[in-house]
């Protein structure tokens, strides 16, 4: 396969990926935002969001102003200044699916371009709560029929390889950096971590990875911090968490391998740090500090995406 296709692939399904989590991201601060005030935190919950996604540095080269929900939603979803936005990741996405459209099946391709032309119905300003909540479940909508028409219908060659590689690499620093911020960010200084804004923060979190259900059904037991953060670190189980995602990122960097005849840096990367991930609990995380965990995870992701540009992409 020629590297800028697989390039291409890997980017595509990264782009999906993103606009996903971000839509995740947004759905979850909406929702907190919303929270009566009694609960009222002292925190901005659309900085928090801006954070989540990584945009805020480029958010205060935009704005002049503190976030409002107003204007991070348009940063978010819609903004051309943001190349991190829905919008301009379904673009991107669809520009990268246009050069491979024959690695492509027909089902993944429509929908992707069937994405592209819908997004024209949505657009910048004022939207409420119910266009808002549309318009984020149309961008969910995409991506799981995206994946779920590339799992289905696509052949398991380096093609597909490359695909899942994209996805898992967005996926693992997305779940990273919501924990991260939850940890950091969301809960202000002077309340209470296991009080009712606490709770609700926590369950916002786990609605916007679709993981309250799973929570209750591994734990048995109400919301504690260090169950939520074993759920979406450690527990294989949990597609989003971050030993699943490494999973992943090994299997199909050792197939690549075989299917080259040839292993490289980015197996080694992934395979050290999966084995880390396994080889830890979370009282250790917790006692070494959860931050500098996941600052160091979110680092060596990085890296990771960095070794396999290097070795198949360039």
């Amino acid at each position: 396969m020629l590297s800028r296709t697989a390039d291409s692939l890997y980017w595509l399904s990264r782009y999906v990926e993103r606009a996903e989590n971000t839509a995740r991201i947004i759905d979850a601060a909406s929702r907190l935002a919303s929270l009566p005030t009694g609960y009222g935190s002292g925190t901005n919950e659309w900085e928090s969001a801006l954070a989540a996604t990584g945009c805020l540095a480029a958010f205060r080269e935009v704005y002049d102003e503190e976030p409002t929900a107003a204007a991070a939603v348009d940063f978010l979803a819609f903004s051309p200044a943001n190349a991190s936005s829905i919008k301009s990741c379904l673009e991107t996405a669809r520009f990268n699916a246009r050069a491979v459209r024959t690695a492509l099946t027909a089902e993944m391709w429509e929908t992707i371009n069937s994405a592209w032309l819908e997004l024209k119905d949505y657009g910048p300003g004022e939207l409420d709560l119910s266009q808002l909540a549309d318009f984020l479940r149309f961008v969910k909508r995409i991506s799981l029929a995206f994946d779920g028409s590339a799992y289905r219908t696509m052949l398991r060659n380096d093609a597909y390889w490359f695909s899942r590689l994209g996805v898992f690499v967005e996926r693992a620093d997305a779940t990273a950096r919501l924990l991260d911020v939850k940890y950091h960010v969301l809960l202000p200084p002077e309340d209470e971590v296991g009080g009712s804004l606490d709770y609700f923060q926590w369950t916002s979190i786990l609605r916007a990875v679709s993981a309250q259900t799973s929570y209750h059904w591994v734990y048995r037991q109400s919301l504690k911090p260090w169950l939520v953060a074993d759920l979406m670190i450690l527990n294989q189980q949990m597609p989003r968490s971050l030993a699943a995602c490494y999973d992943s990122l090994t299997r199909n960097l050792d197939q690549i391998a075989h299917f080259y005849g040839r292993q490289g840096a980015s197996q080694r990367a992934a395979r050290a740090a999966y084995t880390r991930l396994e080889s830890t609990d979370v009282e250790t995380i917790f006692a070494g500090g959860l931050h500098e965990f996941l600052s160091a995870f979110i680092a060596e992701n990085t890296r990771l995406g960095a070794l396999i540009t290097e070795q198949y992409l360039v």
